[in-house]
C-alpha cells in the first residue's frame, strides 16, 4: 500500500511540473555550465537552443536582452547538470523560476559514448526525451508586462541591455565571416558505415561532405560539417541537415543514400 501511495504520489508531481511548464513561454539559457571550462563547449548552449525552439518556446542566450514587454518572472531559467557515473556520462536539464524555485526536472539521459562530443551531446538528446514527452503547449500562464520601475533602475536597465547589445553584435562580427556553404540538394551523398553505427557522408569525387552520430532515434543523427555542427533529421522520407546560424535555424535538405 505504501508503495502504491508514493507510485501515485511521483505521478501527481510529475503531471503538476508538466503543467507548471505550460505557464512559460520564455527560457534563458546560459553559455557555459558549471561542468564545463568554457562558453558553448561541445556547442552545448546550441543544441539546449535548438531542442528549446523544437519545444515550441522562445529561448535567448544569456548575454542577449530580453524584451522589456516580458516580465522577469515570465522567464524560466534553464541549466544543465552533470551527475556522476562510471565510464559514462549522465546530464540532466532543469528550469528555475525567478526565485531559485525549480519549476521542472527532465529525467536523466546517460551516455556510454567515450568521445566527450559525442557523450555531452547524446546524454542531452536523451535527457530532452522527457520534455517532448510533455508534448508542452503555452497557456498564456504568466507572460504578462513589466511593472513599472523607478527611474533609477530603469536606467541602470538600459546601460545593461546597451552593454549586451554591443556584445552581442561583436559575436554576429565574428559568426558572419564563418558563414556555411550549403549542399546542393541534386548532389547524392552515399552513406560510408564507421564504427558505432555512425557514417560518413561522401560525394562521387569521393570527399568526405560530411559526418553523422547515432541517436537513441534512427531517424535522427548529430551532423557535423567541417566546423559546423547540427543533426540530420528525417521528415516525410526526406533527410534535413538543420543548425543555427547567427541564431537563425538553416534546414538544408540532403540527398542522402543509406
Amino acid at each position: 500500500m505504501k508503495k502504491i501511495f508514493l507510485f501515485l504520489l511521483l505521478l501527481l508531481s510529475g503531471v503538476g511540473f508538466a503543467q507548471s511548464l505550460n505557464h512559460y513561454k520564455t527560457v534563458v539559457v546560459p553559455l557555459k555550465y558549471e561542468f564545463l571550462k568554457s562558453e558553448n563547449q561541445y556547442r552545448m548552449a546550441t543544441l539546449s537552443k535548438f531542442n528549446l525552439n523544437k519545444v515550441g518556446f522562445d529561448v535567448y542566450y544569456s548575454n542577449e536582452v530580453v524584451p522589456d514587454t516580458i516580465n522577469r518572472c515570465a522567464v524560466l531559467n534553464y541549466d544543465i547538470v552533470k551527475d556522476n557515473a562510471f565510464l559514462a556520462t549522465k546530464l540532466y536539464v532543469t528550469f528555475k523560476d525567478c526565485y531559485g524555485k525549480i519549476v521542472y526536472q527532465s529525467e536523466v539521459g546517460l551516455s556510454r559514448e567515450k568521445d566527450f562530443q559525442l557523450a555531452y551531446n547524446d546524454a542531452l538528446n536523451k535527457a530532452f526525451t522527457s520534455i517532448y514527452e510533455l508534448e508542452y503547449q503555452y497557456n498564456g500562464g504568466t507572460n504578462v508586462a513589466v511593472e513599472a520601475k523607478p527611474e533609477k533602475a530603469q536606467r541602470l536597465e538600459k546601460r545593461e541591455k546597451v552593454e549586451k547589445i554591443e556584445k552581442v553584435e561583436k559575436v554576429e562580427t565574428a559568426t558572419q565571416s564563418t558563414a556555411v556553404v550549403a549542399i546542393d540538394p541534386n548532389v547524392l551523398l552515399f552513406a560510408q558505415p564507421l564504427a558505432g553505427g555512425n557514417y560518413q557522408l561522401i560525394d562521387n569525387k569521393p570527399s568526405v561532405v560530411m559526418k553523422i552520430y547515432k541517436t537513441s532515434d534512427a531517424n535522427s543523427f548529430l551532423a557535423q560539417k567541417g566546423s559546423q555542427q547540427g543533426v540530420l533529421v528525417k521528415k516525410d522520407n526526406q533527410w534535413f541537415f538543420e543548425y543555427y546560424q547567427n541564431d537563425q535555424l538553416v534546414s538544408e535538405k540532403i540527398n542522402v543514400k543509406f
